[in-house]
């Protein structure tokens, strides 16, 4: 396997800033914004640098490099915790149930309320593969790589995770939601506002943002049609989060209406079923392709390798080790690919 799962470093810009600008809008994690990039790489410089335990507010930039060309085609990032420096809001989907006696009828409104409940929970986002890697268990790679870093740093995570799934966009890269709800309020285009939470965080919300519940009745109809639903190229992921361990608890985005996924780090699939194991040697091939990992901050590394396991141990293919940087002895985490 050439493709390499690593910490982000500051030389990395100039390909995240190509990548982001093929995202294709409403991917606020990843904004076409150098200033924006470098910061999320220092900020993660300074998370790797910090080898104490405890929750402090850090982001982590990871990438997927083809080591054999050295390019990277592919990011995601891990978010320590949210809603610290500034409120974490969301809007959660719910039902007002109210009976008229004279009537003799039951009234059942669906409503949007403005919360914060999921303040503190670690946050997974910002993953982008480049549309011609798009193969192979890439996408798995890149997700499940982030459980593996949160498993080896347990202590430097809570205990809920989320994820928040891109929203429906239109064709003119617009957001129904947005369009029905929130741009009647700010008056800014969905573009507009996406923007300016990538680079300057969504502090503007709680500033214009009405706090009194919507009913979805009084929305458009096309806002209220894409309400908890994630972009058609997002599909793949909410499957891919549902059989992870995520659920739709009925968040969603308070820009464009997207689901947000909901965990606990724990029961993850991937951190419950991982193991560590000690190398006792290499082989040249063959073996069970399993998801492998090793290093602590900046030099964490995960990919695909090949295991063999028998009365002597647990051996490894000479190729996979090298990329792990481990040798026999060494102690390195490994999980199912299914």
């Amino acid at each position: 396997m050439t493709f390499l799962m690593r910490t982000a470093r500051p030389d990395d810009l100039q390909t995240l800033y190509e990548m982001a600008k093929l995202t294709g809008g409403g991917f606020t994690n990843l904004p076409p914004d150098r200033t924006s990039l470098a910061a999320k790489l220092e900020r993660t410089a300074q998370a790797l640098s910090r080898d104490g335990d405890g929750i402090e507010d850090e982001l982590i930039v990871m990438v997927l490099e083809n080591s054999q060309t050295g390019q990277v085609r592919g990011t995601c990032q891990i978010f320590s915790t949210v809603g610290l420096r500034w409120p974490f809001y969301s809007y959660r989907l719910g039902v007002l149930t109210q009976h008229s006696r004279e009537l003799g009828r039951t009234f059942r409104a669906q409503m949007l309320s403005l919360t914060t409940d999921l303040e503190g929970s670690v946050e997974v986002g910002g993953l982008f593969l480049h549309p011609r890697e798009r193969a192979e268990g890439l996408g798995l790679l890149l997700a499940r790589s982030r459980y593996l870093y949160i498993r080896n740093h347990r202590a430097k995570f809570g205990d809920r995770i989320i994820a928040e799934l891109r929203g429906v966009i239109d064709e003119a890269g617009g957001s129904p939601f947005w369009d029905g709800l929130a741009g009647r309020f700010f008056g800014m285009s969905f573009q507009e506002a996406d923007e300016f939470n990538a680079v300057n965080g969504n502090q503007f919300i709680a500033d214009l943002m009405p706090k009194t519940p919507i009913y979805t009745a009084m929305l458009t109809d096309s806002a209220r049609a894409v309400i908890g639903l994630p972009h058609p190229n997002g599909r793949a992921a909410m499957r891919m989060l549902e059989t992870e361990g995520f659920v739709n608890a009925g968040y969603v985005d308070i820009f464009d209406g997207g689901p947000t996924m909901v965990g606990e780090i724990d029961r993850l699939r991937t951190i419950a079923d991982a193991r560590d194991v000690t190398l006792a040697a290499t082989h040249d091939g063959g073996g069970q392709k399993v998801l492998v990992a090793a290093g602590r901050l900046a030099d964490y590394r995960c990919t695909y390798g090949f295991v063999r396991e028998d009365a002597d141990g647990v051996t490894i293919d000479a190729a996979s080790a090298a990329l792990l940087h481990i040798k026999a002895g060494d102690v390195f985490t490994m999980v199912s690919r299914a």
